[in-house]
């Protein structure tokens, strides 16, 4: 063989060894969950750490709880809020939501219990639940313009049950039929979920959530479609940070700016660790020297110090922050620590938190 052609075979090898590379880089792997369910398995059999056993003593039981009928119908849902974004909450909208709480509440649960105690039983009532759902084909008969509470709903009951379903995919003993029906399922409704939004959308907290539930439905139905506009949406929103941490469009939420800059956090960091599991590392991803720590540095000391605020709002905050807000973060110190963290993120994390559409217990997903 003349020079010539090993130079033209090097260079046909070398091609294809980066074609290869590219194409193993973009492959996700369905079974790679928001955790590493085996090793977390493992880790919480025997702990004996305090914050782990008194959040495994906490856990609700899926079986325990009676199955939670699909809602039937056109999903139609009154606005959060009486008026606006803000300000008295419409108390039309909690009878209507309550049975889509309940939901995510019996299938975390599940989910939760077999990641803390292995139970298969608790598995198979949590893909139950999901199945009955999937059969009745929820969460697919709603628009926008109909009732865009109703869309705001889908995007929080897919993000838990797809979060929810990628754990539950790594449990053999499940039935395989099911399976296959509930990620179908999660794939078509993460579909239309995003197929609702429209250019000049103000592309807010709930385009984050809406990507959360195209990440996790991502994972496990391996639609590198729905992948793909979570890890877009990221990265859009980590350019939206301005110079003090904060998101701006979150900001102008009056009385509720603190809260909604830690509600957008709640996707952005499961969109993260998601990525992370499959190799991608949004975590240090940066847009003008910020990225998501700057985020959580800012709601921490804002829930600290609630004059950070006023060169956004003059309205006084509402200051009543709890476990579910506290959450995310679970994941975020597993990773990194709590080093040079607010004293509100740091001390909230000292006691059991979680939050239904991120998948129920953080604590028992993440914390160490």
């Amino acid at each position: 063989m003349s020079s010539y052609e090993m130079n033209i075979l090097g260079i046909l090898v070398a091609s294809l060894a980066v074609a290869l590379s590219a194409q193993a880089q973009h492959g996700i792997d369905p079974y790679a969950s928001v955790v590493d369910v085996a090793a977390r398995q493992a880790a919480l059999k025997s702990t004996s750490d305090p914050l782990l056993r008194a959040a495994i003593k906490g856990l609700n039981s899926c079986i325990a709880i009676p199955l939670v009928a699909p809602p039937s119908g056109r999903m139609i849902i009154p606005h959060h809020y009486l008026s606006g974004s803000s300000g008295p909450v419409n108390p039309a909208e909690g009878p209507a939501t309550r049975v889509y709480g309940m939901f995510e509440s019996r299938i975390t649960a599940g989910m939760n219990q077999y990641l803390a105690t292995g139970s298969h039983a608790e598995a198979a009532c949590a893909l139950a639940q999901l199945d009955a759902w999937a059969q009745a084909r929820a969460l697919l008969d709603y628009d926008r313009e109909e009732s865009s509470q109703a869309w705001y709903q889908v995007e929080w009951t897919l993000s838990s049950s797809a979060i929810t379903e990628s754990v539950l995919v790594n449990d053999s003993t499940l039935d395989p039929v099911q399976q296959k029906r509930v990620i179908a399922w999660l794939d078509t409704a993460s579909r239309k979920d995003i197929s609702q939004e429209k250019p000049g959308d103000t592309n807010n907290n709930h385009h984050y959530w809406r990507a959360l539930g195209a990440t996790s439905v991502g994972v496990v139905a391996s639609d590198d479609k729905l992948f793909q506009f979570g890890v877009k949406t990221y990265k859009e929103a980590i350019s939206e940070i301005d110079s003090n941490g904060a998101f701006p469009k979150e900001m102008a939420r009056h009385e509720n700016a603190t809260h909604y800059q830690g509600f957008a956090l709640q996707p952005l960091v499961l969109i993260a660790q998601l990525a992370a599991r499959q190799g991608v590392d949004l975590y240090a991803y940066q847009v003008n020297g910020h990225t998501l720590r700057d985020a959580i540095v800012f709601f921490g000391r804002a829930v600290d110090d609630s004059k950070l605020i006023k060169p956004y709002t003059g309205d006084a905050q509402n200051l009543h922050f709890g476990g579910a807000d506290y959450a995310p973060f679970a994941f975020y110190v597993a990773r990194f620590g709590d080093d040079g963290l607010p004293p509100a993120i740091v001390n909230g994390l000292k006691h059991p938190s979680g939050a239904t559409r991120i998948g129920g217990s953080t604590t028992i997903m993440a914390a160490k």
